[in-house]
């Protein structure tokens, strides 16, 4: 029988939330910090951010070859835990590997509380598709499934409409991260989604960070056995939004009015698109978007790094180095766009302090 949400968590997904690809913080010896890995975590509870996703690409996959996946996915549920956050907060652990090693880490993260598993294609990029739905359905029986389109660049395939629609069959699929970074891609997943049978009761969330606001703006309609269907993208699951976060949780708001039409004299369509380019723009100098990614999680680590979130830019295989190119990119985009990041650096600077405290 395929694991369920409770009923709290499940309005939560449904109606669309924040939810912060989890960084991973390292000491100069690149060992968990695990000071300024539970300041992240505070951060995100804090700003009001709906969920974390923890495990996943941003937290980098080789935490699994360090042995670092359990004490970083009980670090942030127990930090969780600690600050008796007083509304539902959705707790998402990436799983990687064959079934046997899909299985185990998603046994792993049901112990440790977590919601839902975020199932990736990494470690079986060349499964067929039918050997990949087994999988996810094997994982379903321990917790609900988020599903996962990765984008081809870091490690993700190209997957068909008819795997999406057997996909969102599955009683035990929750949501869908539609994050392949290609806009055919991502309709094909909306409208498998709307064709299945379960199209209430899944949540399609972007992961495309280069079009966040477009993907949480549009509507996407589609005629299914003769009427209209229609499905929103609901929130977010981004790394993108591992920076930045409080004001992430203010646009989807103001997203959300908009779609519901009770935005007047509040915030226009326009603007709101308006300034998803200029967030496509900024999150290309940060994830570095011109040297194929490369600087990724470096650039992400930057911004926390400026901001006193994390100690330093390194990851598990560099000592974070960074290209004069990209440093200059993200210098440019932070003095061109200030309104995008000023709420959350005052944030961050009256609470600092009280987060990095054990």
């Amino acid at each position: 029988m395929a694991a369920k949400l409770s009923a709290d968590i499940k309005t939560l997904l449904l109606d669309g939330a924040v939810i912060p690809a989890h960084p991973l913080s390292l000491d100069s010896s690149r060992r968990l910090d695990v000071g300024h890995q539970r300041a992240l975590t505070r951060y995100y509870v804090e700003a009001g951010a709906g969920g974390v996703a923890v495990g996943v690409h941003m937290t980098q996959f080789s935490i699994r070859e360090r042995g670092m996946l359990e004490p970083v996915l009980r670090l942030a549920s127990e930090t969780i835990a600690d600050l008796k956050p007083r509304r539902p907060f959705i707790k998402v652990a990436g799983i990687c590997g064959e079934t046997d090693q899909a299985v185990a880490e998603a046994l792993l993260a049901k112990e440790l509380g977590y919601d839902l598993a975020l199932v990736s294609p990494v470690g079986v990029e060349n499964w067929s598709e039918d050997r990949l739905l087994e999988r996810a359905e094997q994982v379903s029986q321990i917790l609900p499934v988020f599903g996962f389109y990765l984008q081809p660049s870091v490690g993700g395939r190209e997957l068909s409409f008819e795997f999406w629609r057997r996909f969102a069959e599955l009683p035990g699929v929750a949501a869908i991260k539609v994050a392949p970074f290609n806009r055919y891609h991502t309709v094909s997943v909306l409208r498998a989604v709307a064709c299945s049978s379960r199209r209430d009761e899944i949540a399609v969330y972007t992961g495309n960070d280069d079009n966040i606001v477009a993907d949480l703006l549009t509507p996407f309609d589609f005629s299914v056995e003769g009427r209209t269907v229609h499905k929103w993208v609901s929130g977010g699951l981004l790394g993108q939004w591992a920076v930045w976060t409080k004001s992430a949780v203010v646009l989807l708001e103001q997203i959300k009015r908009v779609r519901s039409g009770s935005h007047r004299d509040i915030v226009a369509p326009m603007d709101l698109l308006r300034l998803g380019n200029q967030l496509t723009d900024a999150n290309a100098a940060i994830f570095d978007a011109a040297n194929g990614f490369r600087g990724l999680l470096v650039g992400v680590n930057e911004i926390l790094r400026r901001q006193g979130l994390v100690a330093n830019r390194f990851t598990l295989e560099s000592q974070g180095n960074i290209s004069s190119r990209q440093m200059g990119e993200i210098d440019r985009v932070l003095f061109e766009y200030p309104y995008l990041h000023t709420l959350d650096d005052e944030f961050i600077r009256l609470h600092l302090n009280e987060w990095l405290e054990p």
